[in-house]
């Protein structure tokens, strides 16, 4: 059966709606899951009628139960005074945003739907007493994460998978928020998740310094004597394949990534400005969690919103990993589950020499 993908537009005045009809537009996509917008059928026409070529078919519906095969469903989630106004940040846009993507947790939390793909909102205007967290990362976590164990924010490509440490916080908390436990709990969360998610057996990890130059022998800081390689070593104690520390620039400047299967950075822009300078389409995996969660790999883009100039492609990708995530997971649920029932030996029928 056909997995059943919630989809959510995000920040209505930007391209969100833009990036999720042009990739519905293409028939193919109906053949791997079954999409399922939550938002407003409304808000969706309008943002079609400035994209001549795009004709999908939204069939509204009122519960993922009622998602028919082969066709586009939509859940209306928003009121009918949310104004669309292209590329302006907005009160009302916000609120629809987050509207959408509270149904859309609902039904995934109850099981009603397999995944979610989240298109980008606006981290300021969507701020409010519901919603107080700096990005989709964190308010998803909080929502669904397994007791006990870290949530990862991971940007995938089809060169290189790189992770983070910390995500969205100010560079001059970032040396005192990198502790030993919080690497090597991140270390934990990225092997499994490479091993469960991407089916890697053995993956193996490159963990990047933190300071230029790994620190210079701690003539530009001690964080990678003192935190970061007693932390890799505590990860190799415990099975998993982490090597470094490597400078950064170093790292990517020689394409050293195409020797692991994933980077662990340590802060947001150190990551993720090489894997963007290197590929715009990748995809951003919430790793950890309970659920399945992807988004593409960019914002709302407000300056290019409503001029049919959003290239979609970052979204698609976003789709085809969340399908690829939870055939991989059921993969191995089945591999790693006791199939047969133990019978004690004392209970085999015994063999008799004819």
């Amino acid at each position: 059966m056909k997995p059943k993908i919630a989809i959510t537009p995000g920040d209505v005045n930007g391209v969100g709606y833009e990036i999720i009809l042009k990739t519905l537009n293409e028939p193919h996509i109906l053949e791997l899951c079954t999409p399922i917008i939550y938002g407003s059928a409304r808000i969706a026409q309008i943002h079609r009628k400035t994209m001549d070529e795009i004709v999908v078919n939204l069939s509204p519906v009122n519960s993922p139960r009622e998602a028919g095969d082969r066709k586009v469903s939509i859940i209306n989630c928003n009121t009918d005074d949310i104004k669309v106004q292209f590329g302006r940040p907005a009160a009302d846009s916000a609120l629809a945003a987050y509207q959408s993507l509270e149904r859309a947790c609902t039904d995934l939390d109850n099981g009603l739907v397999d995944a979610i793909v989240t298109a980008p909102i606006n981290k300021q205007t969507i701020q409010s007493a519901d919603f107080h967290f700096p990005g989709h990362t964190e308010y998803l976590s909080s929502k669904f994460s397994i007791e006990g164990k870290e949530s990862l924010m991971m940007l995938v490509n089809g060169m290189m998978r790189v992770a983070l440490v910390t995500n969205h916080m100010p560079i001059s908390q970032v040396s005192q928020a990198i502790t030993q436990d919080l690497i090597v709990s991140k270390l934990k969360a990225l092997n499994d998740s490479l091993c469960n998610d991407f089916s890697i057996r053995r993956p193996r990890i490159a963990v990047l310094a933190l300071n230029p130059h790994n620190g210079d022998d701690g003539l530009l800081g001690m964080e990678e004597k003192q935190v970061i390689l007693p932390a890799i070593e505590q990860a190799r104690q415990l099975g998993i394949c982490a090597f470094g520390t490597f400078s950064s620039d170093g790292f990517f400047g020689a394409a050293k990534y195409k020797d692991y299967d994933a980077i662990l950075a340590m802060y947001h822009d150190q990551g993720l400005i090489p894997f963007k300078a290197l590929d715009m389409t990748g995809v951003n995996y919430t790793a950890g969690l309970r659920i399945v969660r992807t988004s593409p790999d960019h914002g709302t883009a407000f300056e290019i919103a409503g001029r049919n100039m959003a290239d979609e492609q970052s979204f698609r990708e976003s789709i085809y990993l969340a399908v690829d995530v939870l055939n991989n997971r059921q993969m191995n649920a089945e591999i790693t589950s006791d199939s047969l029932p133990y019978t004690p030996l004392s209970h085999q029928p015994r063999q008799h020499n004819e």
